[in-house]
């Protein structure tokens, strides 16, 4: 007889992730003395201690890694298996995961969202954001179903796509900065010796992309387009921004646009799907977002 499950593995799973029983019985819905019971029955059942107590917090033993190894891919196939089962009984999938680039905020699709759920169809929404080309390698590497990405998707194709708009850049600067007195257009030596504000790349395996720096040059990276905004602001450095974003900014002169020899090209945002996959869900989210999402899902200053 089997003595371990997939509920068994979950628990191990959710414990490992979020760092102590009592946050792995949180997101399971769970009371924490329930996850302490079957913790301890599996490790009596195995013969082999699977975690490391220390007070609230605990570590996987080497059994309890080599047991996560492969059950995580046994509870990822038993999720597809799901989906699949449920998907030929209903057409809708048992989980949607949608991630878009992290310049679009998820509060702007609440409409979208709440239109979603009144289909009560029984498919989970997952939501998440990335940053420049991890969106892009999100859907690549299964871990979204759907994709609003900014740029051009990875050569290898495996993926349809349409445009959902294009963004216009302003190259700009806090009007106390020395740049803001230079009275032509900057070029790549003027903007060299100055720092460059950033938002990181999350790609963790393609290669990430970098706009507007050359270099050598120093620079700031920050996680999202509000903060670099707010840094830019700030007088800590140049860069380009939306200018859907900032509009407010420059009319007041908290920031100031500057002419440059290397001008940015306006950037296009897709909406992208693995080819092939044709679920309801996926198909009601496809047809609902194919419409101009940027500059009209964007953050204004105010």
């Amino acid at each position: 007889m089997l003595r371990l499950s997939l509920d068994a593995i979950e628990i191990v799973e959710a414990i490992d992730r979020h760092g102590s029983f009592a946050a792995a019985a949180t997101r399971l819905n769970k009371v924490p003395s329930t996850i302490s019971y079957s913790v301890g029955k599996l490790e009596e059942q195995l013969g082999v201690k699977l975690f490391e107590r220390n007070g609230p917090r605990v570590a996987l033993t080497p059994a309890g890694a080599e047991l996560l190894k492969e059950g995580r891919w046994l509870l990822a196939a038993a999720g597809d298996l799901e989906s699949r089962l449920r998907q030929i009984a209903t057409g809708y999938e048992t989980e949607l995961r949608l991630v878009h680039d992290s310049l679009i905020p998820t509060e702007a699709l609440l409409a979208d969202i709440t239109a979603f759920e009144a289909l009560a169809c029984g498919t989970r929404l997952r939501l998440g954001a990335e940053a420049l080309t991890g969106t892009w390698e999100a859907l690549r590497d299964g871990r979204a179903d759907l994709v609003i990405a900014a740029g051009e998707g990875p050569a290898g194709g495996g993926y349809q796509s349409v445009e959902v708009g294009r963004l216009d850049f302003a190259f700009c600067v806090a009007p106390m900065h020395a740049l803001a007195r230079l009275g032509r257009p900057a070029t790549r030596a003027d903007l060299l010796p100055h720092t460059a504000i950033v938002v990181g790349d999350s790609a963790r395996s393609l290669t990430d992309r970098t706009v507007g720096l050359h270099s050598g040059q120093p620079r700031i990276a920050v996680p999202t387009m509000t903060a670099k905004i707010a840094c830019q602001r700030a007088g800590l450095g140049h860069g380009f921004l939306p200018r859907a974003c900032i509009e407010a900014d420059l009319a007041r002169g908290t920031l100031v646009e500057l002419e440059v020899e290397e001008p940015r090209a306006p950037e296009p945002f897709r909406l992208a799907w693995k080819t092939g996959a044709d679920g309801q869900a996926l198909r009601w989210w496809r047809a609902r977002l194919s419409r101009p999402l940027v500059p009209a899902l964007l953050p204004r200053s105010r």
